[in-house]
Protein backbone atom coordinates (compact mmCIF):
# COMPACT_ATOMS: atom_id res chain seq x y z
CA UNK A 1 0.00 0.00 0.00
CA UNK A 2 0.80 3.54 -0.32
CA UNK A 3 1.61 5.53 2.48
CA UNK A 4 -2.02 7.28 1.94
CA UNK A 5 -3.45 4.18 1.48
CA UNK A 6 -2.46 3.09 5.02
CA UNK A 7 -2.91 6.26 6.75
CA UNK A 8 -6.70 5.82 5.11
CA UNK A 9 -7.56 2.65 6.15
CA UNK A 10 -5.50 3.01 9.62
CA UNK A 11 -8.44 6.36 10.13
CA UNK A 12 -11.50 4.21 8.33
CA UNK A 13 -10.58 1.61 11.15
CA UNK A 14 -10.57 3.87 14.19
CA UNK A 15 -13.35 6.12 12.73
CA UNK A 16 -15.67 2.68 13.53
CA UNK A 17 -13.64 0.67 15.73
CA UNK A 18 -16.15 1.62 18.99
CA UNK A 19 -14.16 0.57 22.03
CA UNK A 20 -12.17 -2.01 20.47
CA UNK A 21 -7.87 -1.06 19.88
CA UNK A 22 -6.90 -0.72 16.67
CA UNK A 23 -3.34 -2.06 16.17
CA UNK A 24 -1.44 -0.59 12.91
CA UNK A 25 1.20 -2.28 11.28
CA UNK A 26 3.96 0.21 11.14
CA UNK A 27 7.76 -2.13 10.22
CA UNK A 28 10.01 -1.55 7.79
CA UNK A 29 13.74 -2.28 7.76
CA UNK A 30 14.82 0.91 7.77
CA UNK A 31 14.33 2.73 10.96
CA UNK A 32 13.25 6.09 10.05
CA UNK A 33 10.70 5.03 7.92
CA UNK A 34 9.55 2.75 10.59
CA UNK A 35 9.43 6.03 12.73
CA UNK A 36 7.40 7.49 9.87
CA UNK A 37 5.29 4.68 9.49
CA UNK A 38 4.46 5.07 13.29
CA UNK A 39 3.56 8.67 13.36
CA UNK A 40 1.31 8.54 11.05
CA UNK A 41 -0.24 5.60 12.28
CA UNK A 42 -0.89 7.25 15.52
CA UNK A 43 -2.41 10.50 13.73
CA UNK A 44 -4.58 8.65 11.83
CA UNK A 45 -6.24 7.20 15.24
CA UNK A 46 -4.09 4.20 16.02
CA UNK A 47 -4.03 2.83 19.49
CA UNK A 48 -0.98 0.88 19.25
CA UNK A 49 1.95 0.53 16.29
CA UNK A 50 2.97 -3.57 15.62
CA UNK A 51 6.97 -3.19 14.64
CA UNK A 52 8.27 -6.29 12.66
CA UNK A 53 12.06 -6.70 13.26
CA UNK A 54 13.75 -4.98 10.41
CA UNK A 55 14.13 -7.61 7.30
CA UNK A 56 17.25 -8.10 5.42
CA UNK A 57 19.58 -5.90 7.48
CA UNK A 58 19.45 -8.63 10.08
CA UNK A 59 20.59 -6.16 12.43
CA UNK A 60 22.38 -6.89 15.94
CA UNK A 61 21.16 -7.54 19.45
CA UNK A 62 22.17 -3.57 19.16
CA UNK A 63 20.68 -2.77 16.39
CA UNK A 64 17.37 -4.22 17.32
CA UNK A 65 17.48 -2.46 20.89
CA UNK A 66 18.31 0.84 19.21
CA UNK A 67 15.84 0.71 16.44
CA UNK A 68 13.19 -0.65 18.26
CA UNK A 69 13.57 1.98 21.19
CA UNK A 70 13.97 4.88 18.68
CA UNK A 71 10.56 3.67 17.57
CA UNK A 72 9.19 3.83 21.15
CA UNK A 73 10.69 7.32 21.84
CA UNK A 74 9.12 8.81 18.92
CA UNK A 75 5.09 7.91 19.36
CA UNK A 76 2.79 8.59 22.35
CA UNK A 77 1.28 5.03 21.74
CA UNK A 78 2.35 1.31 22.86
CA UNK A 79 4.80 -0.45 20.45
CA UNK A 80 4.11 -4.44 19.66
CA UNK A 81 7.71 -5.94 18.91
CA UNK A 82 6.64 -8.54 16.01
CA UNK A 83 8.57 -11.51 15.70
CA UNK A 84 8.78 -13.45 12.84
CA UNK A 85 11.87 -14.31 11.37
CA UNK A 86 10.95 -16.86 8.86
CA UNK A 87 9.90 -13.73 6.97
CA UNK A 88 12.58 -11.85 8.28
CA UNK A 89 15.86 -13.64 8.43
CA UNK A 90 16.13 -12.03 11.96
CA UNK A 91 14.65 -13.75 15.13
CA UNK A 92 14.30 -11.85 18.70
CA UNK A 93 15.45 -13.97 21.32
CA UNK A 94 14.11 -13.67 24.89
CA UNK A 95 17.15 -11.73 25.63
CA UNK A 96 16.90 -9.38 23.89
CA UNK A 97 13.50 -8.43 24.26
CA UNK A 98 13.55 -8.52 28.09
CA UNK A 99 15.96 -5.76 27.28
CA UNK A 100 13.58 -4.23 25.59
CA UNK A 101 10.52 -4.35 27.86
CA UNK A 102 12.52 -1.87 30.24
CA UNK A 103 11.08 0.66 27.83
CA UNK A 104 7.77 2.30 29.60
CA UNK A 105 6.37 2.19 25.37
CA UNK A 106 6.89 -1.01 24.72
CA UNK A 107 4.29 -3.38 26.05
CA UNK A 108 4.26 -6.86 23.77
CA UNK A 109 5.26 -9.12 21.33
CA UNK A 110 3.59 -11.01 18.52
CA UNK A 111 4.96 -14.02 18.42
CA UNK A 112 5.77 -16.05 15.39
CA UNK A 113 8.89 -17.92 15.50
CA UNK A 114 9.19 -21.45 15.44
CA UNK A 115 8.06 -23.64 18.96
CA UNK A 116 7.48 -22.26 22.34
CA UNK A 117 10.79 -21.33 23.40
CA UNK A 118 10.79 -17.84 23.68
CA UNK A 119 7.21 -17.56 25.04
CA UNK A 120 8.92 -19.95 27.65
CA UNK A 121 11.77 -17.86 28.23
CA UNK A 122 10.01 -14.65 28.42
CA UNK A 123 7.72 -15.75 31.05
CA UNK A 124 10.67 -17.48 32.65
CA UNK A 125 11.96 -13.65 32.50
CA UNK A 126 9.73 -11.37 32.83
CA UNK A 127 6.21 -12.51 32.79
CA UNK A 128 4.70 -9.12 33.93
CA UNK A 129 6.55 -6.59 31.54
CA UNK A 130 5.59 -7.71 27.92
CA UNK A 131 2.17 -9.48 26.70
CA UNK A 132 2.88 -11.58 24.37
CA UNK A 133 0.36 -12.73 21.71
CA UNK A 134 0.31 -15.50 19.11
CA UNK A 135 1.60 -14.66 15.31
CA UNK A 136 0.23 -18.36 14.39
CA UNK A 137 -3.51 -19.26 14.79
CA UNK A 138 -2.74 -22.71 15.04
CA UNK A 139 -0.26 -22.14 18.51
CA UNK A 140 -2.56 -20.18 20.03
CA UNK A 141 -3.54 -22.91 22.34
CA UNK A 142 0.06 -24.27 23.16
CA UNK A 143 1.29 -20.59 23.39
CA UNK A 144 -1.66 -19.42 25.85
CA UNK A 145 -1.14 -22.17 28.06
CA UNK A 146 2.31 -20.96 28.58
CA UNK A 147 0.96 -17.47 29.72
CA UNK A 148 0.34 -15.93 26.25
CA UNK A 149 -2.86 -13.73 26.12
CA UNK A 150 -4.26 -14.13 22.92
CA UNK A 151 -3.74 -14.29 19.42
CA UNK A 152 -2.73 -11.89 16.46
CA UNK A 153 -5.34 -13.60 13.94
CA UNK A 154 -5.46 -14.62 10.58
CA UNK A 155 -8.66 -17.20 10.62
CA UNK A 156 -10.27 -14.59 13.06
CA UNK A 157 -11.25 -12.76 9.20
CA UNK A 158 -13.05 -15.75 8.51
CA UNK A 159 -13.74 -17.32 12.01
CA UNK A 160 -14.07 -14.43 14.38
CA UNK A 161 -16.64 -15.69 16.43
CA UNK A 162 -14.76 -19.36 16.91
CA UNK A 163 -11.16 -17.42 17.63
CA UNK A 164 -12.51 -15.40 20.09
CA UNK A 165 -14.03 -18.07 22.31
CA UNK A 166 -10.90 -19.82 21.28
CA UNK A 167 -8.89 -17.68 23.37
CA UNK A 168 -11.66 -16.81 25.96
CA UNK A 169 -11.62 -20.49 26.95
CA UNK A 170 -7.95 -20.16 27.41
CA UNK A 171 -7.70 -17.25 29.60
CA UNK A 172 -10.32 -19.00 31.72
CA UNK A 173 -8.10 -21.84 31.96
CA UNK A 174 -10.41 -24.40 30.39
CA UNK A 175 -8.28 -26.06 28.19
CA UNK A 176 -9.80 -28.98 27.37
CA UNK A 177 -12.86 -27.14 25.94
CA UNK A 178 -10.20 -25.13 24.09
CA UNK A 179 -8.63 -27.74 22.67
CA UNK A 180 -11.67 -29.21 21.22
CA UNK A 181 -12.03 -25.82 19.48
CA UNK A 182 -8.47 -25.95 18.13
CA UNK A 183 -8.68 -29.89 17.04
CA UNK A 184 -11.66 -28.83 15.18
CA UNK A 185 -10.57 -25.63 13.14
CA UNK A 186 -6.98 -26.74 12.70
CA UNK A 187 -7.52 -27.63 9.32
CA UNK A 188 -9.02 -24.25 8.62
CA UNK A 189 -6.04 -22.85 10.36
CA UNK A 190 -3.26 -24.20 8.36
CA UNK A 191 -5.07 -24.15 5.35
CA UNK A 192 -5.15 -20.01 5.07
CA UNK A 193 -1.43 -20.98 5.07
CA UNK A 194 -0.75 -23.26 1.95
CA UNK A 195 0.75 -20.68 0.01
CA UNK A 196 2.28 -17.10 1.27
CA UNK A 197 -0.13 -15.42 3.55
CA UNK A 198 -2.02 -12.76 2.89
CA UNK A 199 -2.90 -15.13 -0.59
CA UNK A 200 -5.23 -17.66 0.64
CA UNK A 201 -7.21 -15.28 3.33
CA UNK A 202 -7.98 -13.05 0.78
CA UNK A 203 -8.88 -15.37 -1.49
CA UNK A 204 -11.57 -17.08 1.06
CA UNK A 205 -12.68 -13.22 1.62
CA UNK A 206 -13.73 -13.17 -1.93
CA UNK A 207 -15.21 -16.24 -2.47
CA UNK A 208 -17.22 -15.17 0.67
CA UNK A 209 -17.70 -11.82 -0.92
CA UNK A 210 -16.33 -9.85 0.96
CA UNK A 211 -13.59 -8.44 -0.88
CA UNK A 212 -12.17 -8.78 -4.71
CA UNK A 213 -9.99 -11.32 -5.83
CA UNK A 214 -7.08 -8.91 -6.51
CA UNK A 215 -3.41 -8.42 -5.49
CA UNK A 216 -0.21 -6.23 -6.14
CA UNK A 217 2.73 -8.19 -7.23
CA UNK A 218 4.86 -9.41 -5.80
CA UNK A 219 1.41 -11.24 -4.51
CA UNK A 220 -0.55 -13.36 -6.73
CA UNK A 221 -3.46 -15.13 -7.25
CA UNK A 222 -3.70 -18.28 -5.44
CA UNK A 223 -2.72 -21.34 -7.76
CA UNK A 224 -5.70 -23.05 -9.16
CA UNK A 225 -4.87 -26.58 -7.52
CA UNK A 226 -4.43 -24.63 -3.91
CA UNK A 227 -7.75 -22.76 -5.00
CA UNK A 228 -9.93 -26.51 -4.99
CA UNK A 229 -8.26 -27.67 -1.99
CA UNK A 230 -9.04 -24.10 -0.31
CA UNK A 231 -12.36 -24.40 -1.52
CA UNK A 232 -13.38 -28.02 0.00
CA UNK A 233 -11.76 -26.85 3.83
CA UNK A 234 -14.55 -23.71 3.11
CA UNK A 235 -17.17 -26.03 2.23
CA UNK A 236 -16.44 -28.43 5.06
CA UNK A 237 -16.83 -25.07 7.56
CA UNK A 238 -20.25 -23.80 5.56
CA UNK A 239 -18.14 -20.94 4.88
CA UNK A 240 -19.59 -20.67 1.42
Amino acid sequence: MTREERCDIIGFCAARSGPMKIIAGAGTNDTSGTVLQAQEAQEAGADAVLVVTPYYNRPTKAGLIDHFACVADNVDIPVILYNIPSRTGTALTADTAGELALHPNINGVKEAGPGTAFTSGIMSSCPDELFIWSGNDSETLPLMALGARGVISVASNLIPKEMAELTRLCLLGEYFLASRLHAKYYPLMTSLFMETNPIPVKTALSLMGLCHDEFRLPMCKLREESKDKLLQVMHKFTLI
